[in-house]
């Protein structure tokens, strides 16, 4: 698996299995977290993969805090696509408006308090009210890529777990890819993130007093399957699907079929 020096939630999204047989394509779609602590190495090896459209999903907020670090040696198309559910921007300020809400001196009231905060699911559902135009969006960018060039395309986030994560759960199911390896896929973001990256999200917060509790560190790290699912359960129920859900932000059926053409083999 490549690896990009800086990045810990980065991988490839070909060889998950499709339902029916084959797999989705390599050196097709990316995901990530932020590109912003890439090293100069990490800058030379994103330049060496196929990528050559970054998606941001990020709020301008993020963006200044933190901005992508691209290559220069070659271009690269840098698609601004902000979703503010599951920005960490929001979610230390719901944090921040539980702890406004007592009077900052009674631990187990702040414990209290943070308890109260949206789950992922919450967010997630969130996402796919708000967010079909910029899903649909994404999933037409990776349908335009072409062998031979790089046009791969790269979605990223903050942590690339929760708006990434629906985003390329949506694409890989319009494709058909097998529903238990998105999902699975998903999940692996919580064992890449731990450590370093988590720690310093966690530093970040306590230096606010903010009190790390198990929802928090949820939903600042964590990628359970339960909450993914929740929100796979919700495009079923209500779009029968996340081609039927993609069509309704703006994709259009031979954009799904090229979409479906240039992500699967076999």
């Amino acid at each position: 698996m490549t690896t990009i020096d800086g990045l810990h939630n980065f991988r490839d999204m070909g060889g998950i299995p499709l339902v029916g047989g084959g797999t989705t394509r390599h050196g097709v779609l990316f995901r990530s977290d932020a590109l912003a602590a890439l090293t100069p190495g990490g800058v030379e090896a994103l330049a060496r993969t196929p990528i050559g459209v970054v998606v941001d999903f990020r709020t301008p907020e993020e963006r200044q805090m933190a901005p992508d670090r691209l290559p220069a040696t070659r271009p690269v198309q840098l698609v601004e696509m902000p979703l503010l559910e599951g920005a960490m921007g929001q979610l230390a300020g719901e944090a921040l408006r539980a702890l406004g809400s007592t009077d900052g001196t009674d631990a187990s009231a702040l414990t209290a308090a943070m308890e109260h905060l949206p789950t992922l699911g919450d967010l997630y559902l969130a996402m796919l009210q708000h967010g079909a135009g910029a899903f649909a969006a994404a999933a037409r960018l990776v349908a335009a890529g072409r062998d031979g060039e790089p046009t791969a395309v790269l979605l990223h986030c903050t942590a690339g777990k929760d708006r990434t994560g629906v985003a390329i759960a949506l694409i890989l199911l319009a494709v058909g890819a097998e529903r238990s390896a998105v999902v699975a896929d998903y999940a692996s973001s919580a064992e890449n993130l731990a450590g370093d990256w988590a720690g310093g999200m966690y530093a970040v917060l306590t230096q606010f007093g903010i009190p790390l509790t198990p929802a928090l560190r949820t939903l600042v790290a964590g990628s359970p399957a339960s909450e993914l699912e929740r929100a796979l359960d919700w495009v079923e129920a209500e779009y029968g699907g996340a081609a039927a859900y993609l069509k309704s932000g703006g994709l259009t059926d031979a954009e799904l079929a090229a979409l479906r053409a240039r992500l699967t083999t076999g």
